[in-house]
């Protein structure tokens, strides 16, 4: 079991990054969808979570071939690439799930309540009114220029490994 926090600063300035980490992070599985497949059919796991405060990537399975997934997703992460027809697909998607969100009362409740409890925390309505504004494909790419370059890593390793 591995499990990685890629933390960085800038997701938590505006509604607008937390958008376009959104964003990057379910490109980034729809990218990894192919060239993982053999990895789930050797029976190891991935997961890559969008985190408030960074990107979680989880990795569990048999140890002598989980470092290959795991540089597999790394590899994708530093050389991240999209095509204009995947960003407009994914934003579909992002509008779809924000809105689904709003309109389910107890969610909607859940996220006032953390509105209010807790300190710099954009509220759904501010990401889907911001989302519905319209996302820039070069908006994401500086984004994704500046969240790389401003990471701070938590790292937990479990099982039989060696150092």
């Amino acid at each position: 079991y591995v499990r990685f926090h890629l933390i960085s600063p800038l997701i938590q300035q505006s509604a607008e990054n937390i958008i376009l980490f959104d964003t990057f992070v379910n490109i980034l599985s729809h990218n990894l969808g192919e060239p993982a497949y053999e990895a789930d059919v050797a029976q190891l796991e991935y997961k890559l979570v969008a985190g408030e405060y960074g990107l979680i990537i989880r990795v569990k399975g048999f140890n002598h071939k989980l470092p290959l997934l795991f540089q597999l997703i790394i590899d994708y992460l530093s050389d991240f690439s999209f095509t204009p027809a995947v960003f407009e697909m994914i934003t579909e998607q992002l509008k779809k799930t924000y809105y689904n969100i709003l309109i389910k009362p107890e969610t909607l409740a859940k996220d006032v309540r953390l509105l209010i409890l807790e300190h710099g925390r954009w509220s759904m309505i501010d990401k889907y009114q911001t989302l519905m504004k319209g996302l820039s494909i070069e908006a994401l790419s500086a984004f994704v220029t500046t969240f790389k370059s401003q990471l701070f890593v938590e790292g937990l390793v479990q099982g039989n490994f060696t150092s």
